[in-house]
């Protein structure tokens, strides 16, 4: 076995794990983008990760249904949370969602502030570990991706303020524990922005071709260069999203405006 297939095999796991966040992740990113609440996919998934600090904190078997069952609660009470927000004070959820993320991350810190292991499972969460996923996490990942994509293509633009909370924070529950903080938001809003001007059917294929072929290249750099996977997929993938946005079609009142 030569060194380059052996590396194929280390990343070809962590390649599908990529690939399954980006199923879901695109069309709830351009559903993000439309509802002007960018933020509230850090807030969900440091809520998240909350809730896998707070299984920790239990003894909880970090491999086990607990943790999975104590991530998914948090997200779910936090966009439930959200919801209410939305509709006590609309006029400043973005900065409620911000208050919400920073409460969550520094909730985060008391609660490892005394395991001598906690800056390196914080780190492993916010940055993700992606390189050393297994095959057999990805059963329960998969699995809640065929079911969040289901509702989307049932539900559509039909979805209520709640149901997409819900549904967003079911999404994130997953993607958090596989890809990290970052990458959850990265494959978010990232491809979302940079295809944002494009017409159609182009636009939705676009955004995975830049997903994919960011998680691809950034896995390839990483055992090359032994950098840290998660990091290097999001430079990946903002450079592809700015070198597709810049190749792309811009917005005709930006250019009559540059006109006059």
């Amino acid at each position: 076995m030569t060194a380059v297939s052996f590396d194929l095999l280390i990343i070809l796991p962590a390649l599908l794990a990529g690939l399954l966040v980006l199923v879901t992740h695109i069309p709830l990113g351009a559903q993000v983008l439309k509802r002007g609440i960018v933020f509230i996919d850090l807030a969900i998934a440091q809520i998240a990760a909350l809730g896998v600090i707070i299984a920790g904190v239990a003894d909880f078997d970090p491999q086990g249904w607990a943790v999975q069952v104590a991530a998914a609660l948090a997200a779910v009470l936090g966009a439930v949370l959200l919801t209410w927000t939305e509709k006590r004070w609309p006029e400043v959820q973005e900065a409620q969602i911000g208050v919400m993320f920073i409460l969550a991350a520094t909730a985060g810190l008391l609660l490892v502030a005394h395991n001598p292991h906690g800056g390196e499972h914080l780190q492993d969460l916010l940055a993700g570990q992606i390189l050393w996923v297994r095959y057999d996490q990805l059963l329960v990942p998969a699995i809640g991706t065929v079911v969040i994509s289901a509702l989307l293509l049932l539900f559509r633009d039909r979805l209520s303020r709640l149901g997409f909370y819900l549904i967003f924070a079911l999404a994130v529950t997953a993607s958090v524990q596989l890809v990290g903080v970052y990458l959850v938001f990265t494959s978010l809003i990232v491809p979302g922005l940079a295809v944002r001007h494009y017409a159609g059917r182009k636009r939705l294929v676009l955004a995975y071709l830049i997903g994919a072929a960011g998680y691809a290249s950034g896995l390839v750099l990483s055992t090359l260069f032994d950098l840290p996977s998660g990091a290097l997929i999001v430079w990946c993938l903002a450079i592809l999203a700015m070198l597709v946005y810049a190749a792309g079609p811009k917005r005709q009142g930006t250019l009559s405006s540059r006109h006059g």
